[in-house]
C-alpha cells in the first residue's frame, strides 16, 4: 500500500474541508433565499355587470360594459389599487338580463353570492329598481352602480347607489326651448315603455303643457323586444303631430326614425337621453343624415372638446370595433371613480365605507379623462354637466352643456374656470335645475 508524506495527507483534508464548508455556505444562502419573504401577489376585486347582451338592447349593453372592461384594462396594467399594503386587481363578471327584471334580480344574487361582487353596474332602471330591493341585506350587501339619468334612482333613500349620468330633467326645459324655436306646437310621444320611459313622458308632458304646448299622443313601446313600430307609429301620426319625442336604447330609435320617414313624416324628433344621434348617424343609417334632419338629443361624442376625448375615441374604437358612445365613457369613468373610491376608503369589502368615501375620487379632469366630472351629490349622483344638440343641413349644430348642479353663480363660474373643454365660455350655461341646486 502507498503511503503519503504527512504534508500531503494535510493538505488534503484541508482542500476536503474547504469544499465541505462551501457546499454548507451555499446550501446556508439558499435556505436563506428561500425563506425571505417575497411581495404579496395581488387579490382580485370582482365587479359584476348585469345589462342587456342578447336581444334588441344588446348594442345598448355592450356599449356599457365595454367600458367598463376598458377601465379595468388600464387600473391593471397601472398596478391596480392598493389597500393596506396589499394590491389588488379587478376582474369583470358579465350577466345577461335581458331587460327583464326578475332575471336582473336573479343575477345580482349569483354575482353577488358565487363570484363575490361587492360592486354591481346597471344600466336599465327597470332592473335597476328590484335589485335596490335587495343590495342592502345584511351579509350580501353590493354597491348598485345605476347607469340611469331617472331621478326616482335619488329618490329611494337607498344608501348603497351611485347614480352615473345626468338626471333626464335637466335636458327637458332646453329640449322645449329648441322645439319652441323650430315652432313647433303639437308634439306625439311614443317612448319606451317601463318605468323610465313612463318618467320621461310625464315630466315632458308636464313641462311641455306647462309652455303652452300640445301632445298629441301618449303611446309608449317596448324597445327592448320590438322590431317593427309600425302600428304605434301609424296611431301617433294620425294626429299630425308637428315633432315625435321618442326613445329607448339607440339602434330600435334610429328603426322608429326610419320607418316614421318611410310612413311619411317630414316634423321633427327629441330623442330621450338614451337614445344617442350619432350612433342613429354612424351605425343606423352608416354615415347618411337624411333622416335625420330635425333631430335633437345628446351631443354626439366625437365633437366634446376636450384633451382626452380624442384619444379615448381612438383607443375605445380600436380595441373593441364597436361605435364609441356616451355609454362607453360614462362607465369607463365611473370605474375608475370606483377604484378611487376603493383606495380612498381603504376597504373592497365594506361598501357602505366605500360609498361614503365616493366624494374623494372627485374631480376627473378633462386632460385625463373623456369627460369631466365635479363631485358626487348626497344621493349619490355624479355630478357632469347635461348637453343638448340639434342636426340641421346634413350636420352637427353647435352644443350647449347645462351645469344643472350649480346653486349660485359662484358656483357655475367656479365650474367654467375648473372646466378643460376649449368653448367653455359659449358651451357652459347655468339652468339650475330644482330639486337638486337648492
Amino acid at each position: 500500500m502507498k503511503v503519503f508524506p504527512a504534508r500531503v495527507m494535510k493538505w488534503r483534508y484541508f482542500a476536503f474541508a474547504c469544499v465541505i464548508f462551501a457546499l454548507l455556505a451555499g446550501f446556508g444562502c439558499a435556505k436563506k433565499q428561500e425563506a425571505a419573504p417575497s411581495p404579496a401577489a395581488p387579490k382580485e376585486i370582482v365587479i359584476g355587470f348585469n345589462g342587456p347582451l342578447s336581444g334588441p338592447a344588446a348594442y345598448y349593453g355592450v356599449d356599457c360594459v365595454s367600458g367598463i372592461d376598458m377601465a379595468i384594462s388600464e387600473i391593471n396594467e397601472a398596478g391596480g389599487v392598493t389597500i393596506k399594503g396589499q394590491k389588488y386587481v379587478f376582474k369583470l363578471e358579465k350577466a345577461d338580463h335581458k331587460a327583464d327584471p326578475t332575471q336582473a334580480v336573479n343575477n345580482a344574487r349569483r354575482l353577488r353570492e358565487q363570484f363575490g361582487a361587492r360592486f354591481i353596474f346597471d344600466p336599465v332602471w327597470n332592473c335597476i329598481s328590484p335589485q335596490l330591493g335587495i343590495n342592502q341585506e345584511k351579509g350580501n350587501e353590493f354597491l348598485m352602480m345605476a347607469y340611469t339619468s331617472t331621478p326616482a334612482s335619488d329618490q329611494t333613500g337607498n344608501r348603497l347607489v351611485i347614480s352615473i349620468p345626468p338626471p333626464f330633467t335637466t335636458y327637458i326645459p332646453g329640449m322645449a326651448e329648441l322645439a319652441k324655436k323650430e315652432g313647433w306646437q303639437k308634439i306625439a310621444m311614443l317612448v319606451t315603455a317601463g318605468a323610465y320611459g313612463d318618467e320621461w313622458r310625464e315630466a315632458f308632458k308636464h313641462y311641455w303643457e306647462s309652455q303652452g304646448g300640445t301632445i298629441t299622443a301618449d303611446q309608449p313601446a317596448n324597445y327592448y323586444v320590438q322590431t317593427d313600430f309600425s302600428a304605434p307609429l301609424t296611431a301617433v301620426l294620425a294626429t299630425k303631430p308637428d315633432a315625435l319625442l321618442i326613445g329607448g336604447p339607440s339602434a330600435p330609435t334610429g328603426l322608429v326614425i326610419e320607418q316614421a320617414r318611410s310612413l311619411g313624416f317630414k316634423g321633427g324628433f327629441i330623442l330621450v337621453d338614451q337614445a344617442k344621434m350619432d350612433y342613429i348617424v354612424d351605425v343606423v343609417f352608416k354615415g347618411d343624415f337624411k333622416n335625420m334632419e330635425n333631430v335633437m338629443g345628446v351631443p354626439a361624442v366625437a365633437g366634446v372638446p376636450l384633451p382626452m376625448a380624442k384619444s379615448f375615441d381612438q383607443k375605445f374604437t380600436q380595441k373593441y370595433n364597436i361605435h364609441n358612445t356616451w355609454e362607453a365613457i360614462h362607465n369607463y369613468c365611473a370605474m375608475f371613480a370606483l377604484a378611487r373610491a376603493i383606495e380612498a376608503a381603504g376597504t373592497a369589502e365594506d361598501v357602505y365605507a366605500v360609498r361614503e368615501a365616493f366624494p374623494k375620487a372627485y374631480p376627473l379632469s378633462g386632460d385625463k379623462f373623456p369627460q369631466q366630472y365635479y363631485g358626487v351629490n348626497e344621493r349619490g349622483r355624479i355630478l357632469s354637466s347635461a348637453g343638448i344638440q340639434v342636426i340641421k343641413g346634413g350636420k352637427y349644430e353647435k352644443r350647449k352643456d347645462n351645469v344643472w348642479w350649480a346653486k349660485t353663480k359662484e358656483d357655475f363660474d367656479k365650474v367654467v374656470q375648473a372646466s378643460n373643454l376649449a368653448d367653455k365660455n359659449e358651451t357652459l350655461f347655468w339652468a339650475p335645475l330644482k330639486d337638486y341646486a337648492q
